[in-house]
């Protein structure tokens, strides 16, 4: 698994490139798709304005 591209390095502070899923926490991200930000574990859906 790539880390870098779910995370970024700024000085001593580590930050999340993607949302993380609110139901799973920390380590589970949200896939993005054209209409919707979903997990893949729990199925948490954020649909896009």
């Amino acid at each position: 698994m790539a880390v870098h591209r779910y995370y970024q390095l700024s000085g001593e502070t580590i930050k999340a490139r993607k949302p993380i899923c609110p139901r799973c926490g920390n380590g589970v991200f949200l896939a993005e798709h054209k209409d919707r930000m979903s997990c893949g574990r729990c199925g948490y859906t954020e649909f896009k304005k």
